[in-house]
């Protein structure tokens, strides 16, 4: 696997454990994990919060990011929000990942500059957001990338673990939507067995969910980025 191999955590809390709080602080630990191990990106993507609940969720998690970037300037993790733009903008946070079916990257980027132009702007965020879109067909992409999107995520690859319904696109439907302009992420099923093959569709790099959460962060970059 090539070292400039993109590397996206999905959360998932729910999957941590059975009491809300413990599953916060689990959560927070995981995050943190993944930023010390460079992890490229971060989607907190806890879809059953309230607005509310979120926002203070999101405000814990870039702390806890801008804590280990303060350890090591030489990390980078961005920290996404799932859909929520406001919420993104409101916490400082790196930017919004939208669905499918969401707003275009350009109406997040007019929302954002016009949350930026108020009184209340934070200062602490920046001043483009970067957007990432969940695309589930190779003219999905291309439109994303048409729309302004830094990047894509195709799934579901093998599988999805919150939609056992959905039927796998495959590596064909992946090697199309890499012919996009902007880089594409596989997603679904993503294991270290299966890894490779999606980087050789030409795949810039790997998201998921398991596989960041239930293993050691730092083995599973490690491998996913070794060369050997």
């Amino acid at each position: 696997m090539a070292e400039s191999c993109l590397l996206y955590y999905i959360t998932d809390r729910i999957a941590l454990a059975d009491d809300e709080l413990t599953r916060r602080s689990r959560l927070l630990e995981k995050i943190a994990e993944a930023a010390r191990a460079g992890v490229d990106y971060i989607q907190l993507r806890e879809k059953d919060l309230s607005v509310r609940e979120l926002e203070s969720l999101a405000q814990q998690a870039v702390a806890v990011i801008r804590q280990v970037r303060a350890q090591n300037r030489e990390l980078k993790t961005a920290l996404l929000i799932n859909s929520r733009s406001d919420v993104a903008f409101a916490v400082g946070a790196d930017g919004v990942h939208l669905r499918s079916d969401d707003v275009t990257p350009q109406v997040v980027r007019e929302i954002w500059s016009q949350c930026g132009a108020g009184a209340s702007a934070r200062g602490n965020s920046p001043r483009t957001p970067l957007i990432g879109v969940s695309c589930h067909l190779p003219t999905n992409v291309a439109q994303a990338a048409q729309n302004g999107a830094n990047f894509a995520v195709f799934a579901p690859v093998f599988e999805k673990k919150d939609a056992a319904g959905a039927q796998p696109t495959g590596l064909a439907q992946l090697k199309q939507a890499c012919h996009a302009d902007i880089p594409v992420l596989a997603l679904g099923g993503i294991t270290l067995a299966n890894a490779r093959s999606c980087l050789e569709a030409g795949a810039a790099g790997i998201a998921a969910i398991r596989l960041f959460q239930e293993n050691d962060i730092a083995e599973v970059v490690q491998q996913l980025r070794s060369t050997g």
